[in-house]
């Protein structure tokens, strides 16, 4: 299954509920939102400052990794950048796929 990094940045809002909820009410929150998609947190960690939050999660698809990032922003308590990783296996794969194209000016 496809893994994200998901970074997150609360809002006022989402520092006055994160107050209010704590960090395990974040976790337990964020595991219940990667699940419903079909999904699986496997990380979730606090950093000082922007971000907030980095949280690995197994997602389906683009998809669900997509509605998982309209949902918080819908909510309003933080906004999220979301990176797509790779397997080193992936990463083997593609560099050994041609592409055909051209450099700018060449």
């Amino acid at each position: 299954m496809p893994r994200f990094l998901i970074q997150s940045t609360y809002t006022l809002d989402g520092l006055r509920g994160l107050r209010k909820d704590g960090g395990s009410g974040r976790v337990e929150a964020v595991r219940k939102a990667a699940e419903s998609v079909g999904g699986r947190l496997e990380s979730f960690d606090f950093g000082f400052g922007e971000p907030d939050v980095y949280l690995i999660c197994e997602l389906p698809d683009n998809k669900a990794a997509a509605a998982v990032a309209f949902a918080v922003g819908a909510a309003g308590g933080a906004t999220t950048k979301t990176v797509v990783l790779l397997t080193p296996a992936e990463v083997d794969q593609a560099v050994k796929q041609t592409v055909d194209y051209r450099a700018p000016g060449a």
